[in-house]
């Protein structure tokens, strides 16, 4: 009954947003065995990541309104995703309020602007930090759990760990933590060796409500073996987020896999999972959207902003 007050009140808080701005706010998300329901609609949602929030970086130059409305209004992004570093030089355990103040403009900006955002905690280590990852994360439900637009990502890439003994561990407490502040907006969970065991974890999900599973592949390095996973998890009635995917390698270099570029979202679509590209950036490397120091799009940007503006997800 709690659970569905809640609910409620964030189509109530839709509806007043709606009222006071030009374009429809977004709709809360519900998961229903395989598929993720924005409002009652089973769609692939797509949009863009940001590269590390890290200090020094280069990355957090971005993290502002002006990206999120570039997003928006000329690339046609349904949705944006916040990369927080955590461990790495630069990140939120060194530099907790300089991450923190990057991811909450984005946040703020994403709301203002009708748009879903995943705030993901970019780690490959997150068992290690669960305290940390604990007080973020309730912090965040605290004062954005509301906003049926924020989405948490509490692990982006476990490595060659144990789903059962690590993650699941991990995952249950960080999950509980922010239930105890919000207890419907989705949540994503990283799967072992790079977010693409899927089919592992589908043998043992967790359990609770609104809980999806990421999967992450770059187009240059992952073809079919891959999708087979993703369809297992499937089978097994095991939601899936693509929460990052590149049109290259998997070291983020190389030039855009077409072939592969296309296979892949032709299999998203058609299964309707939503998908997240690795990076809005301009780092010197084949995965950002950008070249180095520009604004002048790259190989990989020209195929994503048309993959972006032509997405069949249109909320």
């Amino acid at each position: 009954m709690y659970l569905c007050r809640n609910l409620l009140r964030k189509m109530a808080l839709t509806a007043v947003i709606c009222s006071s701005m030009p374009a429809m706010a977004v709709l809360p998300i519900q998961v229903q065995g395989n598929k993720i329901l924005y409002g009652n609609s089973n769609i692939s949602l797509c949009g863009n990541s940001l590269f590390w929030s890290n200090s020094g970086w280069g990355g957090e130059k971005f993290y502002n309104a002006a990206s999120i409305e570039d997003l928006k209004i000329n690339w046609h992004a349904g949705i944006v995703r916040a990369a927080m570093g955590v461990e790495d030089g630069g990140g939120y355990l060194s530099d907790p309020q300089g991450n923190v103040n990057r991811v909450d403009s984005v946040i703020d900006a994403a709301i203002k602007t009708n748009m879903y955002v995943i705030v993901d905690w970019h780690s490959s280590h997150a068992e290690s930090y669960q305290k940390e990852a604990i007080s973020f994360f309730q912090r965040l439900a605290t004062k954005y759990g509301k906003y049926p637009n924020v989405i948490y990502e509490i692990y982006n890439e476990p490595l060659a760990v144990s789903w059962k003994e690590t993650i699941r561990p991990y995952a249950n407490a960080v999950i509980s933590a922010i239930r105890e502040k919000d207890p419907d907006n989705l949540i994503i969970v990283g799967v072992p060796n790079w977010s693409q065991d899927v089919d592992v974890a589908a043998q043992a999900p967790l359990s609770g409500i609104n809980i999806a599973y990421a999967f992450h592949f770059y187009a240059g390095t992952h073809g079919q073996p891959f999708r087979y996973k993703l369809l297992t998890a499937l089978q097994h009635r095991l939601p899936v987020f693509v929460t990052e995917w590149g049109t290259v390698n998997a070291d983020g270099n190389g030039s855009v896999n077409i072939q592969e570029t296309a296979t892949w979202i032709r299999f998203l679509n058609a299964h309707k999972i939503s998908y997240v590209n690795w990076a809005y950036n301009d780092k010197a490397e084949g995965a950002s959207s950008f070249l180095p120091g520009t604004r002048k799009l790259s190989d990989s940007g020209k195929t994503i902003l048309s993959l972006d503006r032509g997405c069949l997800g249109k909320l």
